[in-house]
């Protein structure tokens, strides 16, 4: 996965994601994305998650497309850094259009420069969710993200 562009809007920021390799378009039960992606960042348990199957983010896990989950991530990043837990994101593609692997990540945004940083961050954890290794320091990355607000760590 890379972040090929980001662009900063006056309500959001886009970004658009390259997966390049078939096999990492999406995680799949039983590769222990999910079980790392709740232990590193357990506030993913309270996400919803507007996918029209009714499922709740922690269930959508198991069996989503990578940038998908790497807007929750971004996301989650921003409400521990002090974000609000209401703001939104949304995954889209359109593989004839774009490109096949081309995906569209929008994220809203109550501070440009925290939603950047988050976006760097969660490169980092999204790696680890997807392939293990060793554990990212989340409250490190919290902390400088804090930082970017302006807030004591």
């Amino acid at each position: 996965m890379r972040v090929q562009s980001i662009t900063v809007c006056p309500d959001r920021v886009d970004v658009i994601v390259m997966v390049e390799h078939a096999r990492s378009l999406s995680t799949t039960p039983g590769d222990g994305v999910a079980e790392r992606a709740l232990e590193l960042l357990p506030g993913l348990v309270s996400h919803a998650c507007l996918n029209g199957k009714g499922r709740s983010f922690p269930e959508e896990l198991a069996d989503t497309e990578v940038p998908h989950l790497l807007e929750h991530v971004i996301l989650e990043l921003m409400a521990c850094a002090g974000s609000p837990r209401d703001l939104r994101g949304e995954t889209a593609w359109d593989f004839r259009r774009d490109g096949k692997g081309v995906f569209r990540v929008s994220l809203e945004y109550d501070d440009d420069l925290v939603c950047l940083g988050a976006i760097k961050a969660a490169d980092t954890l999204v790696r680890y969710m997807l392939e293990g290794g060793d554990v990212p320091d989340v409250e490190h990355a919290t902390e400088r993200l804090r930082a970017l607000r302006g807030l004591p760590a």
